[in-house]
């Protein structure tokens, strides 16, 4: 079984993980104030403030970096070089892979790209798969 463990603000980001656990029957646990993760799983978050990580999700990396294998994060390309910026952030504070970056909440292809990639992918090395780094 994947596990997703997900934060969502506008709801983009969860509009992504619902089209994937339809098609996957993945399990997706949203991140809130005392969730307790006992699986291994990959973190789907938003960037916020034109290039920041949500602070529920930078809260939950403290707690629970051990048990996440990737990153992925959604945001607007309107915002240049800060697209998706949150993922990178992560990815570089706690030395997990980035599984990819989307707008908003994601196309079709996206979310293919997505269950592709933590399905064929994300086993391949200390943490996930250092070939995850293709966002």
């Amino acid at each position: 079984m994947i596990y997703l463990y997900y934060d969502s603000r506008t709801g983009n980001v969860e509009r992504f993980i619902n089209k994937v656990v339809q098609i996957t029957g993945w399990t997706a646990l949203r991140i809130q104030d005392g969730l307790e993760v006992q699986e291994a799983g990959h973190l789907i978050t938003y960037t916020t403030n034109f290039g920041k990580v949500p602070e529920k999700t930078e809260t939950f990396m403290q707690q629970q970096a051990h048990l996440i294998s990737s990153v992925t994060s959604s945001g607007n390309r309107n915002w240049g070089r800060n697209f998706a910026i949150a993922a990178d952030k992560i990815s570089e504070n706690f030395d997990i892979p980035t599984a990819m970056k989307f707008e908003l909440s994601g196309t079709l292809e996206d979310i293919n790209q997505f269950i592709d990639i933590i399905k064929n992918q994300h086993y391949d090395s200390k943490r996930g798969s250092e070939k995850l780094d293709i966002a």
